[in-house]
C-alpha cells in the first residue's frame, strides 16, 4: 500500500470511527438540546455532520468543482455530490456521510486493486538498468546505457542486470531470466552466447562486446510495449467508456424529472420525491463498469507478464480469446533453427570439394544454414576467392569461386536455371549445388523440433484452437515430416515470402463469425505477415527486432507452450469481465426500479453502488491468479 492510499486509509478509518459515534448518538437520542428551536437544531446537525462529511470528501468536491470547470459535468465525482447535498437538503445527514464514506473505501479498493495488478506488469519495469560499466584502458567506469556505443566491452559483475545486449567474450555464469520470461531456472551462458539486457548475472564476472545500442536493446523494447499496453483498448472496454458517456447524463436528467414531476402531478411532498431522486442519483454511479472492466483486462495483461508473455493492448488480449486457427512458421517456431549438416550427396565430385564449395558460397552469409555449411566445411576459408555474391531472393545463392560460377540453393533455383538435377527424398532442408550449370550434389541440413512443440499443440487443441497450419519455404517433404509429427492439420511449402501473406489472407477469407487467426513467426521475413494477422505473435528471445516490432503479442523465451497460456487467461479475463458486466447492470437496475417507486432506502442504494464496485474489483482480480 502506497503513501496515498495509507493516508486515506486513515481518513477512512476516522470518519468511520465519528459515524459510528453519530450513529449511536442519534438513536439513543444524545442529539437532545434543550432550548433549541427546530431551525436551530436542524444547522446544529448539519454542522456536527458536515465535519466527517468534509474530512471523507473533500476531495470529491474538489474533483467535481474542478471537472465542471473544465465543461467535464457528468461523471461519478458529480453524481457523488449531487446525491448526498440532495439527502443533506431532506435531512437525511447520517446517509449523507455513509455515500462518502463507503464511496471512498470502494474508491480504495479499485485503487489498492490497480495497484496490485499494476505492481505485476511493473516487474517488467524493474529490468530497466541504471548503470553499465565500461572497460576503457583496463579502466572500468559506470556509465548510463544510453551513453554506451556498439562494438564497446561492459564488465557485468555478480548481482548486476545485464545493461545492454552482448555477446560474452569472457567468462562463465548463470543468468537469472525470470523478469523477462517468466522462468525461474537460470540460464548458462559462457564465451560466445548471446546474451539479452534484463536478465540478472548469477555467479560469475562477464565481459561482454556490445551489439546493439540501448534504445534497440531488448530491455528498451520490452519497457515501451509495457508502456503502451493501456493504450490499445478492448472492443468490451470501448464499449463501456461509450455506455457511461451516455448513461451518466441520462440518469441525472432521470433523477431530476423524478424529482420534479411526480410532485406536480400528486401533490405530494417534493422532500419525499427528492429523497427518491437521490437514491437514483447513488444507484446510478457506473463505477463497478467504468472500474472494473479495465481493471479484469488490465489483471489479464498483468498476469500474462507474470509468465514470460507481453501482450500490447487488451483489444489483442481479448481477440486472442476467439482465436480458432493458429498459423506457424517453421524455422525457429516449431523448430529450433540449429541446422546442422545431415548429409552430403555429391555427383561427379568429392564429398569434400562439395564441402568446399558450399561453405565457400555462403562465405558472406549469415542464415543459419549458411553457417551450418561452413561449420561443417571446418576449415579457414579464403574470402579473396569468391566474387560477385548474388543473393537470389526465396531461391538460393549466385556466386564466383576462383571464378567458376557456383548455385547454391533449392530446386525452385535450379529449375529458373534450367539445370537438369537429382531430387534428394532425405527429410531436412536440401541445399542444391550446380557449378559453371552442371549440378554436382546435395547436402542435407537438419532442424530438429523444438522440445515441447507437440505438447504445446496438444495443449493448445484442447484449450479450444480448432485448426493448425504451417507455412514454410522448406522442402514439402521437411515441412510434412514435422506436420506430421507434430500433428498439424494444414501445411504449406516451398512459399516465397511473398506467398506467406497471400496464404494467410486466405485462411482469413475462411474464417467464421467472430474467428480469429493468429500467426506465430520470429524471422525478418515474417514481418509483414505478423501484420496481416488477426493477431501476430512473436519469439522475444531470438526473434528479429522487426518480427517483435510488428507483433502484438511476445513471447518472452520462445516458448510456444506459453500461447495456450494467453489463450486461457484471456478467456477467463473475458469470462469475469461479462460476469461483472451483467452483475452489476442487474442490480443497478433492480435497485433503481426499487428506489423510483420508494421502496428502497439510501443504504440499499450505498451497497448498489459501492458493494457492488468492490464485489466487481475482487472478481476482477482474480485473473491475477490464474495457475
Amino acid at each position: 500500500m502506497d503513501t496515498k492510499q495509507k493516508k486515506v486509509l486513515v481518513r477512512i478509518i476516522i470518519v468511520f470511527c465519528l459515524f459510528v459515534g453519530l450513529f449511536i448518538a442519534e438513536h439513543m437520542g444524545g442529539f437532545a438540546a434543550p432550548g433549541m428551536d427546530a431551525p436551530e437544531y436542524r444547522f446544529f446537525l448539519l454542522g456536527i455532520h458536515l465535519i466527517p462529511y468534509l474530512i471523507i470528501g473533500y476531495d470529491i468536491l474538489w474533483k467535481a468543482v474542478r471537472n465542471i470547470s473544465h465543461g467535464q459535468v457528468f461523471d461519478e465525482n458529480f453524481l457523488m455530490v449531487i446525491a448526498t447535498f440532495g439527502a443533506f437538503f431532506v435531512g437525511e445527514y447520517l446517509e449523507a456521510v455513509a455515500v462518502m464514506l463507503f464511496y471512498q473505501t470502494g474508491e480504495l479498493f479499485q485503487s489498492y486493486a490497480v495497484g496490485k495488478s499494476r505492481r505485476a506488469i511493473s516487474d517488467m519495469m524493474n529490468i530497466c538498468p541504471e548503470y553499465a560499466n565500461l572497460e576503457a584502458d583496463g579502466v572500468l567506469t559506470e556509465v548510463d546505457p544510453d551513453d554506451v556505443e556498439v562494438g564497446s566491452v561492459i564488465v557485468v559483475k555478480p548481482g548486476e542486470r545485464v545493461p545492454l545486449d552482448g555477446v560474452v567474450l569472457e567468462g562463465t555464469s548463470l543468468l537469472d531470466t525470470t523478469a523477462l520470461t517468466g522462468e525461474s531456472v537460470p540460464r548458462n551462458v559462457t564465451v560466445g552466447d548471446e546474451i539479452i539486457s534484463g536478465c540478472v548475472n548469477g555467479s560469475g564476472i562477464l565481459r561482454v562486446k556490445v551489439t546493439k545500442e540501448f534504445e534497440d536493446s531488448t530491455v528498451a523494447k520490452i519497457l515501451e510495449l509495457v508502456e503502451n499496453a493501456g493504450s490499445k483498448k478492448a472492443k468490451t472496454e470501448n464499449f463501456i467508456t461509450k455506455f457511461a458517456k451516455y448513461y451518466t447524463p441520462l440518469v441525472t436528467i432521470g433523477a431530476v424529472l423524478l424529482a420534479v414531476l411526480p410532485p406536480l402531478i400528486t401533490g405530494e411532498s417534493f422532500g419525499v420525491w427528492l429523497e427518491k431522486a437521490c437514491i437514483f442519483l447513488v444507484v446510478s454511479c457506473p463505477c463497478a463498469l467504468v472500474i472494473s472492466v479495465p481493471l479484469g483486462f488490465f489483471g489479464g495483461i498483468g498476469a500474462a507478464s507474470k509468465k514470460g508473455v507481453l501482450v500490447k493492448g487488451s483489444n489483442y488480449l481479448e481477440a486472442m480469446s476467439e482465436v480458432s486457427t493458429l498459423v506457424f512458421d517453421k524455422t525457429g517456431t516449431l523448430t529450433k533453427g540449429e541446422f546442422k549438416v545431415a548429409g552430403i550427396y555429391p555427383q561427379g565430385c568429392s564429398e569434400a570439394e562439395l564441402s568446399e564449395l558450399a561453405a565457400y558460397g555462403e562465405v558472406y552469409s549469415n542464415h543459419p544454414i549458411g553457417e551450418a555449411l561452413k561449420e561443417a566445411y571446418g576449415k579457414t576459408i579464403a574470402a579473396d576467392r569468391v566474387t560477385d555474391a548474388e543473393e537470389i531472393a526465396g531461391h538460393g545463392i549466385r556466386v564466383k569461386v576462383d571464378g567458376e560460377e557456383v548455385l547454391l540453393g533449392n530446386e525452385k533455383l535450379l529449375r529458373r536455371e534450367n539445370i537438369t538435377y537429382t531430387t534428394c527424398e532425405q527429410a531436412g532442408t536440401v541445399v542444391y549445388v550446380a557449378r559453371e550449370g552442371q549440378f554436382i550434389g546435395s547436402i542435407v541440413i537438419a532442424d530438429g523440433i523444438k522440445e515441447g512443440a507437440k505438447d504445446a499443440i496438444d495443449l493448445m487443441r484442447r484449450a479450444g484452437v480448432k485448426a493448425f497450419v504451417m507455412l514454410t519455404g522448406d522442402r514439402r517433404a521437411a515441412a510434412e515430416a514435422v506436420a506430421t509429427e507434430l500433428g498439424l492439420t494444414e501445411v504449406h511449402a516451398e512459399l516465397l515470402p511473398g506467398d506467406k501473406v497471400s496464404r494467410v489472407e486466405e485462411l482469413l477469407g475462411k474464417k467464421k463469425g467472430k474467428e480469429k487467426l493468429a500467426f506465430v513467426g520470429d524471422g525478418i521475413n515474417d514481418a509483414p505477415v505478423l501484420t496481416r494477422a488477426d493477431i501476430g505473435i512473436a519469439m522475444g528471445s531470438m526473434g528479429s527486432d522487426a518480427a517483435i516490432e510488428a507483433a502484438d503479442i511476445v513471447l518472452m523465451d520462445d516458448d510456444v507452450k506459453k500461447i495456450a497460456t494467453v489463450v486461457e487467461i484471456s478467456r477467463k479475463t473475458l469470462t469475469i469481465v461479462k460476469q461483472n458486466i451483467i452483475f452489476a447492470l442487474g442490480v443497478k437496475i433492480l435497485v433503481l426500479v426499487l428506489g423510483a417507486l420508494g421502496m428502497a432506502t439510501m443504504w440499499e442504494a450505498v451497497f448498489a453502488d459501492v458493494g457492488v464496485s468492490v464485489l466487481a474489483i475482487l472478481n476482477a482480480m482474480r485473473v491475477l491468479k490464474m495457475k
